[in-house]
């Protein structure tokens, strides 16, 4: 007796604990559907075939009420977590005055989908809440896969076709997005928006969860399979088909959309009002031609929107980094910005003829992001037409690079001119320097010599040396500068025939050594 009453309280307890890990809403599901990726990508062509339809935002004055602070008060019930799979708990997050526009969730087994229902029960909110005045069926804003111990999350999808990782180093910081679509031109952006999302349990130990999304907008539908790897210690790596079926044409299509903060560097320090030495989420854009070539572009904080495009047919890669990972070039404590993940784009079918473009946008502070980065394709859609893109993304602290020799480590620029000599005002000095096993060992008179190219004007008393007590190299070098437009520059260094790093590019400009904007 006493043995059939201790399996009894056994197993009772067994049920208590596994429905307190599944939550008391683990039920609210709709019908089971048949479910594949092609679900997905028919119901995209399907959408792309009708007139676009903007979704009405409900009880929008009440979402009006859920400001940041409201927002911040609404938590998820750790309880209600749904497990996608042993170790992949998903949470979601509640509407509000930023995220008016729900998105429907599901889970998939089995090859079937179904329905995860939305329910207020899901979250803790204050008794003051302007969310309890809300219709109970508003629905989900987003949601984010947490690690298994539930303290933190390691990508999030919020607003409009967003989504981010924290790296390597468990640091958000750039976001990447679905789809660019006219960025950076003089009519508005239109913003795709991810609809509906399905999740689905890995398949291998070289998968952590995938999911599928439904993306729309006036201007195309699209559908998105993407199978995500979150190792820890190692950041995330993000395999990518997307398949799109454009209702217009497009003028300026984006492939592979990053976006992030550059407000100033050791490049621009004379810009920055703030204490802190540096304030950026990523310090620069990269490139891998089809050749091989390897390019770094400093990024800017331009007075004007300004717009660069590299051309790259068949690119091997591109992405936004955080090279400069030393903490005391930040001494911030609070947002640590030496933890921020580079991205990295690795196109996985051929992107074929296009380029690389770089939107950057004037900041005077670090609450906007002003950085925009994608591939645009030489051959645009237009209405009627279907492209297929696929790529993998690399969320980790440096961009999986080939060897290059040696990269460019940081970019100084300054008042032009000698020390203790009347400084021209016409005239910049720019001061680049490069590090990297090609050039371990090598002295003053090794032969070393710099390439320097200018769109206008010509390198003034150019030279590299050894930084004493380094393993870098430094090329220094002046120019005049023109007030109507930027100077693009071109360097590298080189031993005889033989190229020693990376390509640096740069605009070189008053704005180098300008005052606060």
């Amino acid at each position: 007796m006493r043995a059939s009453f201790s399996r009894l309280f056994f197993l009772a307890a067994f049920l208590a604990t596994s429905a307190a890990q599944a939550g008391t809403l683990s039920g609210l599901r709709g019908t089971p559907t048949p479910f594949s990726f092609d679900t997905v990508v028919d119901e995209a062509r399907k959408l792309a075939a009708s007139p676009y339809k903007e979704q009405p935002v409900r009880a929008g004055d009440t979402l009006e009420k859920i400001d940041y602070d409201a927002h911040w008060k609404i938590r998820f019930k750790p309880e209600e977590t749904v497990d996608i799979a042993p170790g992949v708990p998903v949470q979601f997050f509640h509407s509000g005055r930023f995220f008016k526009l729900p998105v429907k969730l599901n889970e998939v087994a089995d090859g079937q989908s179904r329905e995860i229902l939305y329910n207020p029960a899901y979250f803790d909110m204050p008794e003051d809440s302007p969310a309890r005045d809300l219709p109970a069926d508003i629905g989900f804003a987003g949601f984010r896969v947490m690690r298994p111990d539930l303290k933190t999350d390691w990508i999030s999808f919020l607003g409009a076709a967003y989504f981010r990782t924290d790296g390597q180093s468990h640091q958000y910081g750039q976001s990447a997005r679905a789809l660019a679509i006219d960025t950076g031109m003089s009519k508005p952006e239109e913003f795709p928006r991810f609809t509906a999302f399905w999740f689905e349990a890995p398949k291998s130990d070289q998968e952590t969860i995938t999911i599928y999304a439904l993306m729309d907008s006036p201007s195309v539908a699209g559908a998105y399979k993407m199978t995500m790897l979150n190792r820890e210690g190692e950041g995330q790596v993000m395999d990518i088909d997307s398949r799109l079926f454009f209702r217009a044409p497009v003028e300026r299509l984006g492939i592979g959309p990053l976006t992030s903060m550059y407000w100033y560097s050791e490049t621009n320090r004379s810009t920055g009002l703030d204490w802190r030495p540096e304030v950026h989420d990523t310090d620069g854009l990269a490139i891998v031609s089809a050749e091989g070539e390897q390019i770094w572009r400093p990024l800017n904080n331009p007075r004007a929107l300004r717009t660069s495009t590299f051309m790259a047919n068949n690119v091997k890669g591109f992405g936004l980094a955080q090279r400069d990972r030393a903490f005391e070039n930040y001494e911030d404590d609070g947002v640590f910005y030496d933890k921020r993940p580079s991205v990295w784009i690795e196109p996985t079918q051929p992107f074929g003829d296009g380029a690389v473009q770089l939107v950057e946008i004037p900041t005077d502070d670090e609450i906007f992001d002003n950085i925009v980065a994608y591939f645009i394709p030489k051959d645009l859609p237009v209405a009627g037409s279907e492209k297929h893109f696929a790529y993998r993304m690399y969320w980790k602290d440096a961009h999986p690079l080939p060897p290059a020799g040696a990269r460019v480590v940081a970019t100084r620029g300054g008042q032009g001119g000698v020390p203790g000599q009347s400084r021209p005002q016409d005239q910049i000095k720019m001061v680049i320097e490069f590090e990297g096993p090609s050039l371990k060992g090598l002295g003053q008179n090794d032969g070393v010599t710099p390439v320097i190219e200018l769109s206008k004007g010509e390198a003034i008393n150019p030279y590299v040396l050894p930084v004493v007590g380094t393993d870098r190299w430094r090329l220094v070098f002046d120019t005049k500068v023109f007030d109507h437009e930027p100077i693009e520059a071109r360097a590298y260094l080189k031993k005889d025939d033989d190229v020693l790093t990376e390509t640096w590019l740069g605009q070189l400009s008053h704005e180098i050594v300008a005052k606060p904007h």
